[in-house]
């Protein structure tokens, strides 16, 4: 269908002389507003939202947040990792993963609020949305050390309450308890050689703690900085698992650590 023709002012408001003075406006700064481009401009905030939308294809879209804005120089080392881990793999196959042992620590609360998505629930159209009140995490916590492979988990080790992870204390658990976890439910993996990982925390990266990786033969494999999504605990395992104990209330810490293993 197409209009009929009548009397009246033509529209010019989305001519190439307004879509060049709105590109102009927008060079010196995208967070302006349709009203400051408007002012800017001469023209109706409509005109400019319009020539944003319908010629320009524009959206206004909200930053998200990063841990850190990388330069070039420390986006070059992800960059190398993954491309030797790719490598190994091309070359090596299963063997290479299979060999691999990785974990790191963290947190587990009484209490953690659910995620937007799990509180989520069906409603009729004309409904109003479900409203819940925003609480933070419960008081009560107990960090864990898990350490996995290819298949399952090897060592999950609670924390006792008012003991500092240094130094001495991760390498007694890699010591007392990550190795011979390894030698009685992996033994294979002593003989053929393990590929440890964990991030570069200070803790994991002191002369004690790669002493004793040097002294068992473990190769220890690269982690680039800022790159917790090169972690597999941070990107897979930890959230998952934190997702399952989402809304669940704990009482006392043996509760939290039943409900984590």
């Amino acid at each position: 269908m197409e209009d009929e023709p009548r009397p009246g002012r033509p529209v010019t408001a989305c001519g190439d002389a307004n879509i060049s003075q709105v590109l102009v406006s927008l060079s010196d700064d995208r967070r302006k507003t349709c009203e400051e481009i408007a002012t800017e401009t001469s023209m109706s905030r409509t005109s400019v939202f319009r020539v944003l939308t319908n010629k320009l294809n524009n959206k206004k879209t909200f930053s998200k947040w990063v841990p850190h804005l990388l330069t070039g120089e420390q986006k070059e080392p992800r960059v190398n990792f993954s491309s030797n881990i790719l490598r190994r793999f091309q070359t090596e196959q299963n063997s290479f993963l299979g060999r691999i042992i990785t974990g790191d620590e963290t947190w587990v609360y009484s209490w953690d609020p659910e995620t937007k998505r799990q509180s989520a629930e069906w409603r009729d159209f004309d409904e109003p949305r479900p409203e819940k009140v925003r609480r933070k995490q419960g008081a009560l916590k107990v960090m864990h050390m898990i350490f996995f492979y290819i298949n399952r988990v090897i060592l999950r080790c609670p924390v006792p309450t008012g003991t500092t992870i240094n130094a001495q204390y991760y390498k007694k658990v890699l010591q007392d308890k990550l190795r011979p976890a390894i030698r009685k439910k992996r033994p294979g993996l002593l003989e053929s050689g393990i590929l440890f990982h964990h991030d570069n925390a200070p803790v994991h990266t002191i002369r004690a703690v790669t002493d004793v990786l040097a002294c068992y033969k473990w190769e220890l494999l690269e982690h680039p900085r800022y790159s917790p999504h090169l972690a597999p605990y941070d990107f897979h395992l930890f959230p998952k698992m934190k997702e399952h104990l989402r809304g669940q209330r704990f009482e006392a810490e043996e509760d939290i650590i039943q409900a984590k293993k």
